[in-house]
């Protein structure tokens, strides 16, 4: 995709610039909201309010509409059978907070649950490696994009939401963890993490070829690659924010990747949802980490990107009244997609398509992200958007995908992943960080292995090479047994090849350039990645 200076993106950076003049009317009030230093603002934490229960109710609404009892899959989108990993990783989240949240009772919890990894356990996978980018939600076949058979490759972004509510389920039930881990054993990691730590997705080129090519970027990067760590996996590069730079908008300074959307083909889209995930899962905390209260994050990086994502929305709406909670959504209308970024391909505020044509109409304040901001960010900016997201919704299908900015009205649709992200959001605030290991269970401290663990930690288990498995030291443990400090470097390889990659300050992560996992350049002279190595924070803002 070949960017083009158009009015809008002149406009947008004589915005950015006007905005930090001393002549700039705009200016003065962001400065005087952070002072060029950030605001952190607590968490919502205690039980549900009558509001919020009644919006629990109703977001779980359309996973009774939309649940296909044949083979436990939900559509993605209101009425239409289809299905992605990603898509199915809401539902999880949405099954997981009907139960604890008291929608659901344990029988139907379990038999829900129980319906869907069979199906998950059955489905036919791509090339007999990992499971297909989309799914028809009736029969469980492997669907091209337009609901046809066909198989079109696997997503590594989507693999990695699922095997972050794969994870979390198997710690809150573990009933169900044998039939989780035989989901994950069929999988083939041999193309989806290369021995750089790079996250990689398959895809069928016009001459019916497979390519594997890196995705992922600055955001969904890092949290996508943290479902793979949960299982062990190395991601060393994909879970480094570099490459990465800022620009100052709203005296904030705001992270975004700079791997070249015009070389590349893939946007480098700032938004909200991946940020508001890894809070509310994860706490953004190293995956390692399995003790530290809600209120102490370990993952600094992300922790200190996130605050910025929000501050940046919250200082928009003090400069121009518009408020501000940005993500990609589903439309109702054409083009029924768009990335609507707070920074991509060059412009800030920039609302695309999948082909980068920019359509300033479809920006909108994305319920799932309002929502997740009112619960990480405790301020009077996100009672706003709370009380501009409440009443958005049709009591018999849930809520809509979110409310347009220029003021006509919600985007009338319905999806898995809104409404899934609204459940568990709900869950966060009652509940706290999801993923939870029970420290208080007799043997957490030498809990016996799970299925996964003996398997990977089997010398003469003949699948782990052949499927590129994670490796693992058994001297030191593994997540959900003996808990163990992180080791001072990366540990964890992939079938006979147990080394990692080091971001050499170029401008690929991994083979991300070349879009080849066979032919990454760094992976054969890179030395051990030091998952740890400390990561300097940029200044906050240029502000004075």
């Amino acid at each position: 995709m070949k960017l083009k200076l158009s009015p809008k993106g002149i406009c947008g950076l004589l915005a950015i610039m006007a905005l930090h003049s001393p002549n700039s009317e705009a200016a003065p009030v962001a400065e005087k909201s952070m002072g060029g230093v950030p605001v952190i603002y607590p968490h919502r934490h205690g039980d549900l309010t009558d509001t919020e229960k009644e919006m629990a109710k109703i977001a779980w609404r359309y996973f009774e509409n939309n649940y296909q009892p044949e083979t436990g899959l939900v559509n993605a989108v209101e009425n239409y059978p289809s299905t992605t990993m990603w898509d199915t990783g809401s539902y999880m989240a949405a099954l997981v907070s009907a139960h604890k949240l008291g929608l659901i009772d344990k029988q139907t919890f379990d038999d829900r649950l129980s319906r869907l990894l069979r199906t998950l356990n059955n489905m036919s996978f791509f090339k007999n490696e990992l499971p297909n980018k989309v799914y028809h939600t009736k029969t469980a076949e492997k669907v091209n994009y337009g609901n046809k058979p066909g198989e079109i490759g696997f997503s590594g972004l989507d693999l990695g939401r699922m095997l972050v509510w794969l994870k979390i389920v198997k710690e809150l039930y573990p009933e169900h963890a044998g039939a989780i881990d035989n989901f994950v054993l069929r999988w083939d990691f041999t193309h989806v993490v290369d021995k750089c730590g790079t996250l990689f997705g398959a895809i069928v080129n016009d001459n019916k070829q497979t390519q594997y090519v890196q995705e992922g970027r600055l955001g969904y990067e890092e949290y996508s690659a943290k479902g793979f760590q949960l299982w062990n996996a190395s991601t060393c590069l994909a879970s480094r924010p570099e490459p990465y730079q800022t620009i100052p908008m709203y005296c904030v300074d705001v992270p975004y990747d700079t791997r070249d959307p015009r070389k590349l083909s893939q946007h480098n889209y700032v938004v909200s949802e991946s940020y508001v995930l890894d809070g509310m899962e994860l706490g953004w905390d190293l995956t390692s980490d399995t003790t530290s209260p809600d209120n102490v994050h370990t993952d600094k990086v992300m922790e200190n990107f996130a605050h910025r994502i929000y501050q940046v929305q919250e200082n928009r709406h003090k400069a121009t009244g518009i408020l501000t909670a940005r993500s990609e959504h589903q439309l109702d209308v054409a083009p029924y997609f768009v990335y609507d970024t707070i920074y991509s391909d060059g412009y800030p505020w920039n609302t695309i398509t999948e082909a980068g044509k920019y359509v300033p109409e479809f920006a909108a304040v994305s319920l799932k992200a309002a929502l997740g901001m009112w619960a990480l960010w405790d301020s009077p900016y996100t009672d706003l958007l709370a009380n501009h997201i409440w009443h958005q919704y049709v009591p018999e299908k849930g809520y809509y995908e979110g409310v347009y900015e220029n003021g006509k009205g919600p985007i009338k649709t319905f999806t898995a992943n809104n409404n899934g992200i609204m459940l568990e959001t709900l869950l966060f605030k009652q509940f706290g960080k999801l993923l939870k290991v029970n420290q208080l269970a007799p043997l957490y401290k030498n809990k016996p292995p799970s299925l996964w663990d003996r398997q990977l930690t089997d010398p003469f288990e003949g699948q782990n090479n052949l499927k590129g498995r994670p490796r693992v030291r058994t001297d030191v443990g593994v997540f959900g047994s003996t808990p163990a400090k992180a080791p001072s470097k990366s540990w964890f390889g992939f079938g006979k090849n147990s080394e990692s990659c080091v971001n050499d300050g170029s401008a690929f992560k991994g083979a991300g350039d070349n879009q080849d996992a066979s032919k990454c350049p760094a992976c054969s002279v890179c030395p051990v990645c030091q998952d740890n190595a400390p990561v300097t924070l940029p200044a906050w803002s240029s502000c004075h």
